[in-house]
Formats: structure tokens, sequence, C-alpha cells
């Protein structure tokens, strides 16, 4: 796939370009081959005009926030990647209860501006390891709240380089899905609806999260989250265990000791050990119980002909 002229558009934008970059580098499960280029959006404008062009050109894209939620295969990606990181994370207060943030702002970041302005609602989104976009793109969520309870309206571009506005209504949040996954449009910006508090109660309240997060999930390891979501009436960890898959590994992937529910590099994974790994467990956990589980971790394929 010849990029140069992509690469001419980005640099014309204003857009930093890396080149023959190994995604591993970008993602939390620490496996992934190279891509020839990488863009950092810098702005929603820069983002459409290449989004636009791309698609005009047949030029196959992707995007990754703090790449928290995907596998990416060891061969690479032959394509161009957007980068959504520092930036394009610009959050600002709106009015008293109200706050902006571009896609490319850490949740973590975001929840600690929530705090310095004694603001609550996002305190279950701490400790999360993505950014705005992907959050509000899958409607990541954790200790009961989820990110359809507090955003209030989103911004996304489509293939065609439109901007549009959603209002939380059009976003058809639910579980770890959203309309942006089925109209493959890329959120930019999102504007969170919070609740005046006090401060050391949101201070509390997101250190008691952290504290448990810490110990029950393999955050000493590189993982991409949940690998799987959540059957209806059922708990994937517990239907994981119950089959003895708990510490079952293939190659540098495990199914974590700690919690089930994910499956962990130990150190040196490559991208078929763990696409095996969840494989095994997906046909284990049907065959012993009848629970398919689906898999929550976004699986990005090396080329076209595999999509």
């Amino acid at each position: 796939m010849n990029t140069e002229q992509l690469c001419v558009l980005a640099r014309k934008l204003g857009c930093r370009i890396l080149i023959n970059r190994k995604l591993r580098d970008f993602t939390t499960f620490k496996v992934g081959g190279e891509c020839p280029v990488i863009i950092e959006i810098n702005s929603e404008s820069s983002l459409a005009e290449l989004i636009k062009f791309s698609n005009q050109n047949r030029l196959r894209t992707m995007v990754i926030g703090k790449g928290s939620n995907m596998l990416c295969d060891d061969r690479g990606f032959d394509g161009a990647v957007f980068l959504m990181g520092n930036e394009f994370s610009e959050i600002r207060l709106v009015d008293g209860v109200t706050v902006e943030a571009e896609a490319g702002c850490p949740l973590i970041r975001l929840c600690r501006f929530a705090l310095d302005n004694s603001l609550g609602g996002l305190e279950f989104a701490y400790g999360i390891p993505g950014t705005v976009g992907g959050a509000v793109y899958m409607n990541a969520g954790a200790y009961d709240g989820e990110i359809k309870n507090v955003i209030q309206s989103a911004r996304a571009v489509d293939a065609d380089g439109n901007i549009r506005e959603y209002s939380q209504e059009e976003m058809e949040l639910s579980y770890r899905t959203s309309v942006f996954q089925r109209r493959n449009s890329i959120i930019t910006k999102a504007v969170f609806k919070l609740h005046k508090a006090e401060k050391s109660e949101i201070e509390a309240r997101m250190n008691e999260l952290m504290k448990r997060r810490r110990e029950k999930q393999p955050l000493e390891y590189p993982n991409a989250g949940s690998t799987f979501k959540r059957p209806e009436g059922q708990f994937a960890g517990k239907l994981i265990q119950d089959c003895g898959l708990k510490g079952v590994s293939i190659g540098g992937a495990r199914v974590s000791e700690k919690h089930s529910g994910f499956v962990i590099n130990t150190g040196n994974a490559t991208s078929e050990d763990i696409k095996r790994l969840i494989e095994k467990v997906q046909q284990t956990v049907f065959e012993k119980t009848g629970y398919f589980l689906e898999c929550e971790v976004r699986i990005i394929p090396y080329g076209k002909e595999t999509d």
C-alpha cells in the first residue's frame, strides 16, 4: 500500500508521523508487528481530512488510543494507524458540572480532572486503561458504573469525513457496544454531565476502586483488560475457573491465576499464542457449560484478506 500521499497530507495538517514502528509498543498486550505509518492526530478537522482521503483512495486504516482493548497480529498491520494520543487530549470545563474531553485523553486523567473540580460520577472509570474515545466506543464500565450513565453527547467522524454530533440516545450505548461500532465512525470528543460532590469522598472512592483492581486484576502482566464479555446471568471468570482453565497456558499466553477472565502475556507471548488460548477457552467453556464467551478484545488482522 502506498501511503506517501497520505503522509504528505498529514504533514500539511501539522500531524507528527512515525515510520515503521512496532505495534507492540502501542498496545497493552505488548504484541504486534510493524506498521508502515503511524499518524498522531492533532485535531478533529485533521482526522476528518485524513479519513476522507484514506477512504477515497482505498487505504486501510486503524485507530489506536492507549491500545488497551486490542490484539494486533505479529506480522503487523498493512495500512496506516491513526494515533489518538497526547496531541488530541484536551479537557475543559464547559460549566459547573459539564466536562468536554477530546478522544485521546486518558480516562485516568479525565477522572483526576473531575476530582480536581469536585465532580462526581466518574469514579468507576478510575484505573480503566483506555482513552475517552475508546471508552465511549465500547461503553466502558466497571464496579456498577458505565459511560452511558455519565455521557451527555459526543462527536464523531464518518468514513466520508463528515463530523456529526450524537446525543446520548443516538449513541445507542449498551453493554460494551455503541452505534459507533456499527457505523465505523471515529469518536473525536465527548461531553460528560457530572455532579458536584465532596472532593474527599470522590478521592476515597477512586482509591478504593484502584485498590480493588490491584488486588483482583493481573496488572503486573501485559493484558488487554477483560478478555471476554459477560454472558447474560453469568460471569466469564467464574465459568472459566469452574471449567478448570485457571492458569492454563499456550506458549507465553496464560489464563490469569489472579482473575480467570483475563488472558495475560507472561513476557514472550505471540499474537498466535493469545488467539489460540482465547479459542481454547471459548471451546472448553461452550462444551462444558453451553455458554459461548464472546471475545471483548478486538482482534486486528494483518491484511484485508483475513478480515
